[in-house]
């Protein structure tokens, strides 16, 4: 079967089971139509789910329960019984032990997802307060997914308008210049182009670079990074085949439209890249992890403790989370199927004309 036939087995993580992650997955799932794009597969408990169903009126809505994922049927939603036991929760309420069920979903979802049970992975929002502890420092999916799968992932939030990569992540501000590095950035840059190219099916991507200070350094009156570090990554970097440009700088960047003649962004830190992202996408967009093995995504929302479990939570951007990794497994698929086998063209076959 064809990449582009195929049904693809999306698995999914619970995320915090006090937040609106079991309602945007019921929800968006609750559309037919979704079954007839892949097989959905749940890792977390059938009690949990129920409790989540009934809770915000939606107790027609059915699933079958499976012992795992090479078990999920076509046609189905799917529950991997990742454990046995009632869980207490109370909607909007920080819990470490709901936090215990949201990592221990995610493990079982990323084991599944290294041996090949599911093809993608779509993560609901966890509260990282929850999950982290001494003995399992946890920053983010994105940071458990690349030390789980042995890479350094790269953050990208995609929407319709602007899609940006973000060269350093969940790191205090105080701490981003000294992050900073030339090969780190050039690093990046290659990420952000494989990606579009292999997952994005974008031939040849233009990417925009941004600078770190005000006014893009203004020339090292406002800091020497972009000179130092920046414009030699972007130069090292389109030595090398990648269209990157810049430094530009963020304010006027965005204000003046100027990203929509580029197919992505590369932004030096999370506010700088997130405030424009969700000023244009809030409620719609994606958190795409590049740089693995694996395709995963996830919406671009948090756990929205203050409207969870009262049926108001808006489910596009998780229906646009799986969309995405849908449509980036056969997108990977092919090129991988297009480049793997490239036709020779050595001397005999100029030869032969």
């Amino acid at each position: 079967m064809s990449s582009e036939n195929q049904i693809v087995r999306v698995g999914i993580s619970c995320g915090d089971l006090n937040g609106i992650g079991m309602e945007v997955i019921v929800k968006a799932f609750a559309d037919q139509a979704m079954m007839e794009l892949c097989t959905p597969i749940l890792f977390a408990s059938s009690k949990a789910l129920s409790y989540h169903r009934k809770a915000i009126g939606e107790g027609d809505f059915k699933f079958q329960n499976v012992k795992s994922a090479v078990d999920a049927k076509d046609g189905r939603f799917n529950v991997v019984e990742s454990w046995n036991e009632m869980v207490s929760l109370e909607f909007g309420k920080e819990d470490p032990v709901v936090g215990d069920y949201a990592f221990k979903s995610l493990e079982i979802a990323s084991e599944a997802l290294k041996k090949g049970h599911i093809d993608v992975l779509v993560t609901a929002p966890v509260n990282k307060n929850n999950i982290d502890k001494e003995d399992r420092p946890f920053t983010g999916h994105t940071g458990f997914l690349g030390e789980y799968f042995e890479a350094d992932p790269l953050m990208i939030l995609c929407g319709t308008h602007l899609k940006v990569g973000l060269v350093t992540g969940h790191v205090p501000l105080k701490k981003v210049a000294a992050e900073l590095t030339m090969e780190g950035i050039v690093a990046k840059l290659r990420q952000l182009n494989d990606a579009l190219v292999s997952d994005f099916s974008i031939r040849k991507p233009k990417i925009a670079v941004l600078g770190l200070n005000p006014h893009a350094g203004d020339g090292g009156l406002l800091g020497k990074e972009e000179a130092e570090i920046i414009e030699p990554a972007v130069k090292t970097a389109f030595e090398k085949g990648i269209v990157a440009m810049g430094p530009y700088s963020s304010d006027g960047f965005f204000g003046s439209g100027a990203y929509e003649k580029f197919d992505a962004v590369l932004a030096m830190y999370h506010d700088q890249g997130l405030i424009p992202f969700k000023t244009l996408h809030f409620g719609e967009g994606v958190n795409y992890t590049a740089g693995l093995p694996v395709i995963r995504t996830s919406p671009d929302h948090g756990t929205a403790y203050e409207i969870a479990g009262n049926g108001t939570a808006d489910e596009s951007s998780f229906r646009q989370a799986v969309y995405m990794a849908i449509d980036a497994f056969r997108s990977r698929s092919q090129h991988i199927d297009i480049t793997k086998n490239p036709l020779a063209f050595g001397k005999s076959t100029r030869d032969s004309r």
